[in-house]
């Protein structure tokens, strides 16, 4: 027996066996996340008050499914009527096989984070990396053709797709920065069929000369003592600092940066745009944006 929403504020995490009794909550339940392990994540506290400030009679779940239900259990949410869902690690390249059409972007991308069910097709969008851009502009209205760009933890499914969404943005510098070169290696030349390679460097340990825009997108930085910036990685107040990481909120990097004098800011503002950019091909509509974000800001650690 599965819980109903209408008893439970939880935010229970369902499995792939639950599927077919989820349209039949109160309110129906026909968006998802999809994840293994996916208890952390929060985007049921971002997506459902942005239902209801839209007056839609849905609410988003999470659904913990393994690798090997993947397939299966994406076909059993459209059969059931849902919207679409989202796809957080290990399922973003399975998503990006199952899809019958997939947006150019996310193509590039190489992964899927948003599956959209229309007229009995799958569609495949990726909304980090135009996430990503949406947060830099919020947080620090950098026009990013001016800016050089060092990507932290580069040889990642998160660092490939700042990495290539900022080439898009024709940055004025890119450096990619991975412990494991090879990696990097690969993206770059995956970079050159569009970017200027005059523009691009590959480092294993970061150096902030030339730089101006620094992006972690590396796990380091989780435990409050950890920083993905070496010791000889000074950072001075004219830097801008993003930090993917938004639990702890504020990293270790970030309070470097601040006491530098630098302006810098977590990935929160990047799960608020690429969800709302999720919400925006589920249902047609603009996402309601404070709604969503108000809805993150509550779910945090006081």
């Amino acid at each position: 027996m599965i819980r109903d929403y209408a008893v439970s504020m939880s935010w229970p995490v369902y499995t792939f066996a639950h599927i077919p009794d989820l349209p039949h909550l109160h309110p129906p339940a026909l968006v998802a996340v999809f994840g293994d392990p996916v208890a952390h994540s929060r985007s049921p506290q971002m997506h459902n008050p942005g239902l209801a400030a839209r007056g839609l009679e849905t609410q988003y779940v999470r659904l913990q499914i393994k690798p090997e239900e993947f397939v299966t259990a994406v076909h059993a949410c459209r059969k059931a009527g849902f919207a679409g869902i989202n796809c957080t690690i290990p399922h973003k390249l399975a998503a990006l096989a199952v899809a019958d059409e997939v947006d150019p972007l996310a193509r590039r991308l190489g992964a899927v984070n948003t599956l959209v069910f229309r007229e009995n097709k799958i569609l495949g969008y990726n909304t980090d990396g135009p996430g990503l851009l949406r947060a830099l502009d919020e947080e620090f209205s950098l026009p990013l053709a001016h800016q050089r760009i060092l990507i932290l933890g580069a040889g990642g499914g998160a660092g490939r797709a700042a990495a290539i969404q900022c080439a898009l943005a024709g940055c004025a510098g890119l450096t990619l920065v991975n412990r494991t070169k090879e990696k990097v290696e690969r993206l770059a030349h995956e970079l050159g069929a569009f970017y200027r390679s005059d523009r691009l460097s590959l480092q294993t340990e970061p150096d902030l000369r030339d730089i101006d825009l620094v992006i972690n997108a590396s796990s380091v930085g989780m435990k409050p003592e950890e920083s993905p910036l070496s010791a000889n990685s000074v950072l001075e107040s004219h830097h801008h600092v993003y930090d993917m990481i938004y639990s702890p909120p504020e990293t270790a990097m970030l309070a470097a940066a601040r006491a530098a004098g630098a302006r810098a800011a977590n990935g929160l503002s990047m799960l608020l745009h690429q969800g709302a950019a999720s919400f925006e091909y589920w249902f047609g509509a603009p996402a309601p944006l404070e709604a969503m974000r108000r809805g993150l800001l509550d779910s945090l650690p006081e």
